[in-house]
C-alpha cells in the first residue's frame, strides 16, 4: 500500500471516529433536553385512574412552595409523579456519553488535521527538493 493510499484510509477512519463523536454528543444533547423537560416544565397528575380533572403541578425546579415538593403526607400528589432521582439519573447518564463523544470528536478531528499537516510537509519537502536539484 502506498503512503497516499494509507493516508486516505487514515483520514477516512478519522472521519468515522469524528462522526461517532458527533453522534454521541447529539445523544447527550437529547438526554440533557429530556432532563430539562423533567425539571423545568409544569405537569398534571391524576389522583385516581381516569381522573377527569387532573391536578396541575408546578415544575420541579421553579416552584417556590408547595406543589412539587410537599408529598403525599400533606395531600399532594405532585411529588410522586416526577421524582428528582429520575431527572438526576438522566443527567448522570449523559455525563459518560458526552465525555466519550468529546473524546472521539477531538481524536478524529486531531487525526485529520495531523494527516493534512503531514501531507503539507511532504509537499513542501518535494518542492524544496525540486528547487535544489
Amino acid at each position: 500500500m502506498r503512503s497516499r493510499d494509507y493516508d486516505l484510509d487514515f483520514r477516512d477512519r478519522a472521519g468515522r471516529t469524528r462522526a461517532w463523536g458527533i453522534g454521541l454528543l447529539a445523544l447527550a444533547a437529547l438526554l440533557w433536553t429530556w432532563c430539562a423537560v423533567l425539571i423545568l416544565t409544569p405537569y398534571e397528575v391524576d389522583e385516581e385512574p381516569g381522573d377527569r380533572y387532573p391536578r396541575e403541578c408546578e415544575s420541579r425546579l421553579l416552584t417556590e412552595r408547595g406543589t412539587a415538593n410537599d408529598g403525599l403526607q400533606h395531600g399532594d400528589w405532585c411529588q410522586n409523579e416526577r421524582d428528582w432521582p429520575e431527572a438526576l439519573a438522566v443527567l448522570g447518564l449523559s455525563v459518560p456519553v458526552s465525555a466519550a463523544g468529546v473524546a472521539l470528536l477531538v481524536s478524529g478531528d486531531l487525526s485529520r488535521r495531523m494527516s493534512a499537516h503531514a501531507e503539507a510537509m511532504r509537499e513542501l519537502d518535494r518542492i524544496a527538493d525540486a528547487r535544489g536539484a
